[in-house]
Parts: C-alpha cells; structure tokens; sequence
C-alpha cells in the first residue's frame, strides 16, 4: 500500500451519543471519500467531587454502546477500535494524542443538541479544538430523541429507593421505549464519608433492575435533592425526572420543600412524583 493509500485515522470523542445515526452518517461519508481507520473513545461521565459513585454501572452502559457502535462501522467495512476512559472528553483528547499511533488525522466530537448538551455546556468542543491545533475538528450534534434513541431519566430518592411503587414505575417506563435511568440518593450528612444503609439501599434497587435488563446506574448525591437533581441536569441531558418521596408533607421534608414544584418549574423538564408508604419502603418486590 502506497503513502496516499494509507488510512485516514479518525478519533472519535463521543458518550451517549456514541451508537447515534447522524455519526454513523459523518463517518460513512468519509469512508466513501478514501480509507478510513477509526478510533472511538468514550469517556464516561464524572460527577461533581464528592459523590459517592457506582462506576461500574457507567461503565457497563457506556461499553454497550461503544460495542454496538463498533459492531455497525465494521458491518460498514470501516475498521474501527476503541475504549472507555474515566476522564474529561478534552483530557481523553490529549492523552490519545501521546498513546495512538498513528496519531490522528482528525477529530470527531459527538454531543447532543446544545439545550441536552452537558458537554457544550462545558465549552468542550472548542477546548478540544484548542489541544487539537492544526488537526481538524469536527463537531457532529446528534439528536437522540429525533433518532429514537433511549431516553435519560433521573430518578431521585433516598429511602424510598427500593419501594415498590418506585421500582414499578420504572419497569412501566423502561417497558414503554428506550430508556436509561440514574437514582440519585441524597444523604443528609456532607460530613459523613461513608452511608452504609444508603449505599445498601442504592446497590440492591440497581441490582434489581439491572436484573432485569433496565440500563440504570446509581449515585450517592449532594444532601439537598434540588442541588443534586439540578447539578445532575447540568452535567449530563436529561429528558424526565421521577422524584419519589414519603407521602404528605407531614412526613416528607421533600415536599415540605415544595421539591417537585421547584424542578418543573426551573428545568423546564417532566417531573413525576413517586408516593412509597413508609411502611413498605424496604419491601422489595420479588
């Protein structure tokens, strides 16, 4: 093979968006212009510090859209690589300059529309623009939801986590289309390192319904729940909020506060709430 038969090699920088129909498109009209390699990278997303996180949830979800992705380009006769990382998109961008070879010749960088877009929210497309320097980048928006692809659902909850009613509702919601979930739970101490029951409650609601074959993962969060639910808003899209609290106000804090009312009114996104007994909080269905 000559020098000017050698492959284009493209680094694509994509999360959610990564098993999306308009960069696939991106990518199949330069394979129709000249042999292209590909190199995909998905950095999964990282909360704000001090978030008690359950990685390997992200990390599942994000490898089933890196393999499907992978699995389309080369059923396209495009040769394609790649890997998840636990870092910044625009951090992932300078360390694939110092570990691939050949370096790239281009870059893709695929996020959701602007309103969704946590990464553009964070200027990441033109910081990766100012490490890239001379080698061209290209940002390709890709809307999911125009797409039909799944939709991102915050969930938010603390005791009430694994009650019944809240775990129904999002089988209903997962068995009507697409859907990835995130349960937030709120801990009412910041100065506690560790919240065992939390934690226990948290990893046996993902469990269940990771089980099940629902795409949920789970986070300790911030100790107010608008804070957590809005930084969570900020940070990734999300389409729906389910908030689940005790019933009434005498009992929830959380309604007290007028929590459900608060986030309709400042996301501008669906909010449902979720009543779970306190009696049956902790009573799992089989």
């Amino acid at each position: 093979m000559t020098g000017a038969e050698q492959p284009r090699h493209v680094l694509v920088v994509a999360n959610e968006t990564v098993a999306g129909k308009s960069l696939a498109e991106a990518l199949d009209r330069r394979a129709a212009e000249g042999p292209i390699r590909v190199t995909v990278v998905c950095p999964v997303n990282q909360p704000r510090a001090g978030y008690v996180v359950y990685q390997d949830t992200r990390r599942a979800a994000a490898r089933r859209r890196l393999d499907k992705t992978l699995e389309l380009l080369r059923s396209h006769g495009i040769a394609a690589d790649g890997f998840i990382v636990d870092a910044d998109p625009v951090e992932a961008v300078r360390d694939s300059f110092a570990q691939l070879e050949p370096p790239p010749d281009e870059i893709v960088v695929s996020t959701h529309p602007e309103e969704r877009s946590g990464w553009l929210r964070r200027d990441v497309v033109e910081r990766i623009r100012s490490v890239a320097g001379d080698i061209p980048v290209e940002h390709v928006v890709v809307d999911t939801e125009r797409e039909g692809g799944p939709a991102n659902i915050l969930v938010i909850a603390n005791e009430t986590v694994v009650g019944a009613p809240l775990l129904d509702r999002i089988r209903e919601r997962a068995a009507r289309s697409p859907a990835s979930f995130l349960l937030l739970s709120p801990q009412s101490d910041p100065s506690v390192s560790s919240h065992p029951d939390a934690e226990r409650r948290l990893r046996l609601a993902v469990g269940l319904l990771r089980g099940e074959g629902i795409d949920v993962h789970g986070e300790i969060a911030h100790p107010d729940p608008y804070t957590a639910a809005v930084h969570a808003v900020h940070e990734e899209r999300v389409d729906e909020i389910i908030v689940s609290t005790f019933p009434g106000e005498k009992v929830s804090s959380w309604l007290r506060g007028n929590l459900v009312e608060r986030l309709r009114k400042d996301t501008k996104l669906p909010v449902e709430h979720v009543e779970v007994a306190p009696a049956t909080a902790e009573e799992v269905p089989a």
